[in-house]
């Protein structure tokens, strides 16, 4: 397989952040911009999620995968209750009592 050479600009924080965690997993920066790069041509898109779902212009949108996003506190309030005999006795199971 022959190879070519890329130059990428990126701002020197983040790639010093990106090979310190690429080597604490076993990689340099090379292998990592390429499994990047084989995953994004497997998966002919990103190989991961962008906001809220895959974007991909031409797919319909019902057929994009839809990603659970991280409920928030209250927001079932006034949607779920519990009866006010919730703890009582049921009249099914009255010969058992």
């Amino acid at each position: 397989m022959a190879t070519s050479n890329i130059n990428v600009r990126t701002d020197a924080a983040l790639k010093a952040q990106a090979q310190q965690i690429f080597e604490s997993i076993g990689l340099d920066l090379s292998t990592a911009v390429n499994l990047f790069l084989k995953q994004t041509v497997r998966a002919n898109n990103l190989p991961f999620v962008v906001g809220a779902m895959y974007i991909r212009p031409d797919e319909p949108q019902s057929s994009l995968p839809q990603v659970r996003r991280k409920p928030l506190y209250g927001c079932a309030k006034d949607k779920i209750w519990i009866a006010d005999d919730f703890n009582a006795p049921l009249d099914d199971f009255k010969e058992y009592m």
